[in-house]
């Protein structure tokens, strides 16, 4: 069994930063790409950005050039960086891993969420 991890959140001023992190852990398990998406009270969940094992990387337009996702492949780690934080980021965000397992095939994992705050 695969599970992902998170830890970061929290309540923050606007204009503040806050880094998340998702370790992915269990066995016999190979990391294709990682990312993470958000979901606000009343709203669908969106992508916030993704992250592939070469280094691609991919953003919503309203994070850019605020956020920054990173992987630690090695620790099977994924980061996101959150500066400039407006009251509008606030949602619970989810780590999200495409995984392929030792005869198991290839599927969509996702972490338990982390509430993120931001407000004065």
């Amino acid at each position: 069994q695969v599970q992902l991890v998170e830890s970061g959140g929290g309540l923050v001023q606007p204009g503040g930063s806050l880094r998340l992190s998702c370790a992915a852990s269990g066995s016999r398990f190979s990391i294709n790409g990682m990312g993470w998406y958000r979901q606000a009270p009343g709203k669908q969940r969106e992508l916030v950005a993704t992250a592939t094992t070469g280094g691609s990387t991919n953003y919503a337009d309203s994070v850019k050039g605020r956020f920054t996702i990173s992987r630690d492949n090695a620790k099977n780690t994924v980061y996101l960086q959150m500066d400039s934080l407006k009251p509008e980021d606030t949602a619970v965000y989810y780590c999200n891993a495409d995984i392929t397992r030792l005869g198991r095939g290839r599927g969509d994992f996702w972490g338990q969420g982390t509430q993120v705050i931001v407000s004065s």
